[in-house]
């Protein structure tokens, strides 16, 4: 018993209610309604599926790619020792960025997060052409591979800390080297692969910083400017689905914005940048909804949007009118398909709509919908003018018929 109480927390470390504490295991709620999205399919990167058979095939690519850097850093006298020394001097701080106790000795988790960084420093500088790669490269040459590695490299579950890939882009910088792209830059011009914004504007994210590659991505999207929660009197409702709030007269507006995160309201207009739903979205999404609501001291713009889905998709008709009026481009598959994987995104997830930078959204929507008279007059023509024309239509027929029997009679 005296060595039960002595031993420290395993599965769920001490550090884990640290803010420091960033990459986590989705709790089992999550995984049982999103199933294996969390998890990597090619790729582990980091301790938590280190070495699990089905990922083994990109292990031995790993090694090419390491043996690339230090062909390269040779000429300034560095060597793999010197990688190593450098992550290790960092390596407590590493540990405390998981929130599970690690099975692995030094050696083994420092070489782990070497191996794991520079495969993905090398294939951001190949990818961005700064570094030679060869035209028959698996890698490269065969399409399947690549997509699976954007997917890869934003799940939860499939990380290693920003400042490791820091430490080690900058060792494995050459000369001359300063002024080209910064991390932050490569791995956003990787990314946009799938992302597709205007090239334009990833320079801006050049000093930008996240806690690991999921969260420099998710905190990209961030708009700069948003509404500031503050305590209000009256809690913030639910809003409805698009089917009820269209009854109120509610209409939703296709908008162009940097961030599909910037959502407004205005005179009766919900206004959405279009977003591209497709199997990269898709876990983007999840992860960073997961990572908000394991990380204490993170704020949650993409659990608010997610919630804003939840609550505008009911069924896949209302996926078909987002569809229809180009807020959603579906790359996914079936209307059904698009508002199940909407309704799960948010469920099991609970966090303050007053504290979420769209609060002010929900509040103005919900007191718009509220409003007697614009309900009841939408209700009123759903209800009796549509059955008007109805009448109208059905006695225009009934004439019509009669005056061709009569025609044909006589």
């Amino acid at each position: 018993m005296h060595q039960k109480i002595s031993a420290p927390p395993r599965l769920l470390s001490l550090a884990a209610g640290k803010s420091t504490c960033c990459i986590f295991r989705v709790p089992r709620s999550l995984v049982d309604i999103n199933g294996k999205s969390y998890q990597p399919h090619i790729v582990s990167i980091g301790p938590y599926h280190h070495g699990e058979p089905q990922l083994k095939m990109i292990e031995e690519h790993k090694w090419r790619f390491l043996g690339s850097i230090l062909n390269r850093i040779k000429v300034k006298g560095l060597t793999l020792e010197d990688l190593l020394k450098a992550v290790e001097s960092r390596e407590k701080e590493a540990r405390e960025c998981y929130s599970e106790n690690l099975d692995m000795g030094t050696d083994e988790f420092v070489e782990m997060l070497v191996l794991d960084g520079c495969f993905i420093i090398e294939l951001f500088r190949k990818v961005a052409n700064l570094v030679p790669s060869d035209p028959d490269d698996p890698i490269f040459s065969m399409g399947w591979i690549l997509p699976l590695f954007f997917r890869d490299f934003v799940r939860i579950e499939n990380q290693i800390p920003y400042f490791v890939l820091e430490v080690l882009f900058d060792l494995s910088k050459m000369p001359g080297e300063e002024s080209r792209p910064t991390l932050s830059q490569l791995a956003l011009e990787f990314f946009n692969n799938m992302i597709l914004r205007p090239d334009e504007n990833i320079p801006k994210f050049s000093q930008l910083k996240g806690r690991h590659l999921l969260d420099l991505v998710r905190t990209s999207f961030i708009p700069s400017e948003t509404e500031k929660p503050y305590k209000i009197k009256t809690p913030t409702h639910i809003i409805h689905c698009i089917s009820k709030l269209r009854r109120a007269d509610i209409k939703l507006k296709p908008v162009k914005a940097e961030s599909f995160l910037e959502v407004k309201f205005q005179h009766g207009v919900i206004e959405m940048p279009t977003i591209t739903v497709d199997d990269f979205m898709t876990s983007f999404l999840l992860n960073c909804v997961a990572y908000e609501y394991c990380h204490k001291s993170s704020s949650k713009p993409f659990t608010a949007y997610a919630a804003l889905l939840d609550c505008l998709v009911n069924t896949y008709k209302d996926v078909e009118y987002l569809s229809d009026r180009n807020i959603i481009e579906n790359f996914y598959g079936k209307e059904e398909e698009v508002a199940r994987f909407i309704n799960n995104m948010g469920k099991d997830i609970s966090f303050d709509i007053d504290q979420c930078h769209l609060w002010k959204l929900f509040s103005d929507v919900h007191y718009y919908y509220r409003n007697d008279w614009r309900v009841q007059w939408a209700g009123f023509k759903y209800a009796y003018l549509h059955a008007a024309l109805l009448i109208l239509v059905l006695t225009f027929l009934q004439t019509f018929y009669t005056i061709y029997q009569n025609y044909h009679h006589d």
